[in-house]
């Protein structure tokens, strides 16, 4: 799953650490996300999104299987 959360987050001028606080998670789960190597639970993407009051699709891009037969 992509997502848009580094591109979100810098254009509100929010640090990684700042964000990290405000979600009551660590710094590192936050790089995480960004680069791609962890998907956040649900819980944790509805706070995102209701942080920079946004959808969850707003900010994360969901990718089927690109080998899925249609």
């Amino acid at each position: 799953m992509k997502n848009k959360l580094e591109e979100i987050r810098k254009s509100h001028g929010i640090r990684q650490e700042d964000l990290a606080a405000a979600l009551e998670v660590s710094r590192q789960t936050i790089g995480s996300l960004e680069n791609g190597r962890y998907n956040p639970s649900i819980l944790l993407a509805f706070k995102i999104a209701r942080y920079f009051q946004l959808s969850i699709e707003d900010i994360f891009i969901y990718e089927e299987d690109v080998n899925h037969e249609q």
